[in-house]
């Protein structure tokens, strides 16, 4: 035994913990320190892994705070987290044991400020502009009647009467209206499954699949109109089949549903002024394309004749082509008999000096008239083809101004179908519209009449009550029923005539006899 014992190591009557003692204890003391925490910093690292849960990183320029956000909290989320952004997350602390590291179950995530909202707004334009979402090549042109309309907005506010208040004034269509929220969490997904449900109609079903969509919204500020940057909206209005307008804040207030959609208006008034014409303008541009088409059926009908006249007067008349020719038959016709003559003398000198024998002078008459015939008839043919040449050229022209009559004529014929046939449904549309019209003001007629009875004395009467006429109007008083001559007194059913009864002393009734209580 030695007489000095050795001295005991520091510390080694202390506790002896547990790894899981020890952690449960570190979470307990982050936890009671740091209840709820609200922190300011930038996201760094996002990763979202097919359980749904969100984790990320939140830091400065000199630390790094692990965050995550469960399933359940992330689906309810307003803001999602994005890389780079500024924001302001709220949550608890509490430590991780697996990896003996602290991290942040993070609720709630909201901007940190508008530069921050902007600076996001901007580089999410970026990345869906780079996926062509906003290309002009995507825009489709709006129909120029449309027949239905829908309206994605909220059902109770303004917007919604100013639109169908333009469209009444403008050009009645029929309107379909899909209510969704027009701010806050139920924003986004909202609009977007009413873009994609209108685009699910059906033609010919029974909700008509409308021809033109219109998502609208009043003035706010950048956090109010945020459901309309989200990229789910985004997208939903670029893959739309169905032109669509946005008219989405003020004219100065741009989100990126403008870019996607097929037009932007500055104020949903203004996207009913491009969603359908002026009626009235349509039917004066009607008229005028009617006018202007008779005068160039006119004009296509009076142009022909008038090339048929012009050449008719080139042409000359007819009987000028065988003037010259018959003046110069007749000049030579009258040389030609004492030319005969003449001849004929000289012959018979001739033959008279010399005889010449009977068969030799009928050979020779014979020759010279089979002579003469084949003249005769070389000179028929001549002026037979020299009459054929104007007939065949006029018969040619005839031909062509036919054929062009009737190339004129089919098209006029053609163009007034078109336009009957647009001035008809135009017709049957108005007649629709006139009969709805008629319809509502007699509803709206029948259901005053019935509040008129229903207010009236009438109705008053048939509860017992009764009125009382007398000769200078009516009787409200029993001094003013007594002055009458007489009145009548008038129930539900019908009135009865009445006389005031004659004044006679009123016997006065004794009191009724008192008692003593003895």
């Amino acid at each position: 035994m030695d007489l000095l014992e050795d001295e005991p190591a520091p510390g080694s009557n202390a506790h002896e913990f547990t790894v899981s003692e020890l952690s449960g204890a570190v979470k307990r003391s982050i936890e009671d320190q740091f209840g709820r925490v609200r922190v300011r910093a930038e996201v760094g690292r996002v990763s979202r892994p097919s359980s749904g849960h969100l984790y990320f990183d939140l830091k400065d320029d000199r630390a790094v705070l692990a965050a995550v956000t469960w399933k359940g909290q992330a689906a309810r989320l307003i803001q999602r987290p994005e890389e780079g952004m500024e924001v302001i997350a709220s949550g608890r602390l509490t430590t991780f044991p697996g990896q003996s590291k602290y991290q942040m179950i993070v609720d709630q995530i909201e901007p940190a400020g508008a530069g921050a909202l902007m600076a996001m707004l901007e580089r999410r334009r970026k990345a869906l502009a780079a996926e062509g979402l906003f290309d002009e090549a995507r825009k489709r042109p709006l129909p120029f009647l449309p027949r239905v309309i829908a309206v994605v907005t909220s059902p109770s506010g303004a917007v919604i009467r100013d639109i169908l208040h333009r469209l009444r004034d403008r050009f009645p269509s029929r309107v379909l209206i899909w209510p969704v929220a027009v701010q806050g969490e139920g924003c986004a997904p909202q609009v977007a499954a009413a873009i994609r449900g209108l685009n699910a109609l059906t033609p010919g079903g029974a909700i008509p699949r409308p021809d033109l969509i219109i998502v609208a919204r009043g003035g706010g500020s950048l956090e109010d109109l945020w459901g309309f940057n989200e990229e789910i909206v985004v997208r939903a209005a670029a893959d739309s089949a169905i032109p669509l307008i946005s008219a989405v804040g003020h004219e100065t207030d741009t989100t990126l549903i403008d870019f996607a959609s097929d037009r932007r208006a500055p104020t949903p008034t203004a996207a009913a002024e491009m969603a359908v014409p002026v009626r009235a303008d349509l039917a004066a541009r009607l008229a005028e394309t009617g006018a202007r088409m008779l005068r160039a059926n006119a004009q296509g009908i009076q142009r022909p004749r008038q090339r048929l006249r012009d050449l008719a007067r080139a042409m000359g008349r007819p009987a000028a082509l065988t003037e010259g020719p018959r003046q110069r038959l007749d000049l030579q016709g009258a040389r030609l008999e004492p030319a005969l003559r003449l001849w004929l003398q000289s012959r018979r000198n001739r033959l008279a000096l010399r005889p010449m024998p009977s068969a030799t002078l009928r050979q020779f008459t014979q020759a010279k008239r089979h002579g003469l015939d084949r003249i005769a008839a070389r000179l028929d043919q001549a002026r037979l083809r020299r009459l054929e040449r104007p007939r065949d050229r006029l018969t040619q022209l005839q031909e062509r101004l036919d054929a062009s009559l009737r190339r004129v004529t089919a098209t006029t014929r053609r163009a007034i179908t078109q336009q009957d046939a647009r001035l008809t449904d135009l017709s049957h549309r108005l007649d629709a519209a006139l009969k709805r019209g008629q319809r509502q003001r007699h509803d709206a007629l029948i259901r005053l009449d019935r509040i008129r009875q229903t207010l009236g004395y009438k109705e008053t009467l048939k509860r017992g009550f009764a009125v009382v006429h007398g000769p200078d109007g009516l009787i409200t008083s029993a001094a003013a029923a007594a002055r009458a001559p007489q009145f009548q007194i008038e129930f539900a059913d019908a009135r009865i005539e009445a006389r005031p009864a004659a004044d006679k002393p009123r016997r006065r009734t004794p009191p009724p006899e008192q008692k003593t209580l003895l």
